[in-house]
């Protein structure tokens, strides 16, 4: 009978011996296995198209993998010297030119050569493989400029070649110091790119190779205070190329580069030369670095204590001195402050409090200094609640008690802003513009009459 089996069966289990607390845990574990799997294969039954998903992440060598990195290295030259003999060369440039000039369409506007649409594509079958990408309905509608032919300007055209294929060669060149590959520079990156470069530009000849660390240094301070904004320590290629700092850089080419140009241009001889002309005569003791007292004769030395305090709390010091490359950030920032980056920079310095925000109690704090440097000149403070109420109605925040960075962004008066809060020579230019203007009227006139 079944019932004989069954009392059989369990006297013989009781008699066997009783598993170990382990080998519970690893049947536990067997059996959750065996019914996860059979769970898992019962969701199968849908689409299995996530199989087919290339794969998207390539982890990068260890230092230790020296092979692996060499292979690295020498698969990104091949890769980048590809893409460099895809280019257009010099030759391949003039007959495009060449082409263009032959195919153009009448009439001419002024000196100006024109191309309808129809030439414009068999100019692009005679250019070769390596020009089909320029010519494409969508470059040409691009260029279209209310022309009542429907025309498109020559030069405009090649020009758009010209700068596209400069891109692509400048993208190269800096790819060539990606160490990482990984599509940014380090600083010690730009900093080789830059050191190789300056042979290569006529207007830079007279430095001396002494000067070349400086100039260098002085140079990749420009790219990572405005394209670092917050110092990660590396800038993206594609972000080095849309700004306008390379072009300012290579201009430096032009052997017969206006006096007035070089001036303005911070890349230039003269311009690295004076900021660091500057740097040498603040440092006194000639150590190399820069105390508060002498950073305070900076400019008309009219910056406030309090200002100056803060530089030194926030900013990178040594044994409470700064050297040249945070100097270099804070010339930066106070010879560019309507720049987005220049205001982040000043307005860390004011936001005392670190809320993200000016209130009352930061303008005020630093406004003081103003007021007290205006009596040791002899002059009567300004009341603080003019300035304040003056502050706010130029800024117009969206909080009414508080000023964001965002806000003094916004209101493109964060240059005055500042000016009014940091410095006394600042200040008194704005407190007496309207007797500036006045004055330049006046200036003006006399030149007109002579």
């Amino acid at each position: 009978m079944d019932w004989k089996r069954s009392l059989r069966g369990r006297l013989a289990a009781r008699r066997a011996p009783k598993k170990s607390e382990q080998e519970l845990k690893d049947e536990e574990m067997e059996l959750f296995t065996k019914y996860y799997v059979e769970w898992k294969g019962g969701r199968k039954s849908g689409s299995t198209s996530y199989t087919n998903i290339p794969r998207f992440y390539y982890r990068l060598p260890a230092e230790d993998e020296v092979l692996l990195q060499k292979l690295r290295e020498e698969s990104r030259a091949v890769f980048l010297q590809r893409k460099s003999r895809e280019l257009l060369d010099n030759e391949e440039l003039q007959n495009l030119w060449f082409l263009l000039d032959k195919h153009q369409t009448s009439p001419m506007i002024g000196e100006e050569a024109m191309i309808n649409y129809e030439n414009f594509l068999k100019v692009g079958e005679k250019a070769g493989p390596k020009c089909k990408q320029f010519f494409t309905a969508k470059i040409f509608a691009k260029l279209l400029h209310n022309d009542p032919y429907g025309r498109i300007s020559i030069m405009q055209f090649f020009n758009y070649v010209m700068r596209k294929v400069w891109l692509h060669q400048t993208r190269i060149g800096l790819s060539l110091y990606d160490v990482a590959g990984q599509g940014y520079l380090r600083e010690s990156d730009l900093e080789n790119y830059i050191l190789e470069l300056i042979p290569t530009l006529p207007q830079l000849d007279g430095l001396e190779k002494s000067f070349y660390s400086f100039y260098v240094c002085t140079a990749v301070r420009k790219f990572f205070f405005f394209l670092d904004p917050l110092r990660t320590g590396k800038i993206k290629i594609q972000d080095i190329l849309a700004c306008s700092f390379l072009d300012d850089l290579l201009e430096l080419r032009d052997e017969e580069l206006s006096k007035e140009s070089q001036e303005t241009n911070w890349f230039s001889a003269p311009s690295a030369l004076r900021v660091y002309g500057q740097y040498l005569n603040l440092d006194k003791d000639h150590n190399g670095m820069l105390s508060k007292e002498e950073l305070s004769r900076y400019g008309t030395g009219t910056l406030t204590n309090i200002f100056l305090d803060r530089v030194f709390q926030e900013c990178l010091t040594y044994d409470g001195e700064m050297d040249y490359k945070t100097y270099l950030d804070f010339v930066l920032a106070l010879e560019n402050r309507k720049e987005p980056a220049a205001l982040q920079y000043i307005f860390k310095l004011l936001d005392i409090e670190n809320k993200g925000y000016l209130n009352v109690f930061s303008l005020n704090y630093f406004f003081r200094a103003i007021q007290e440097q205006m009596k040791i000149h002899g002059q009567e403070p300004v009341s603080f609640q003019d300035v304040k109420d003056e502050i706010f109605d130029m800024v117009k925040p969206k909080d009414p008690y508080k000023i964001s960075l965002q806000d003094l962004i916004n209101s493109s008066q964060g240059d005055t802003v500042t000016s009014i809060l940091i410095d006394l020579n600042g200040f008194w230019t704005y407190e007496n513009r309207e007797v500036l203007v006045a004055s330049d009227n006046d200036n003006t006139g006399d030149v007109d009459d002579t």
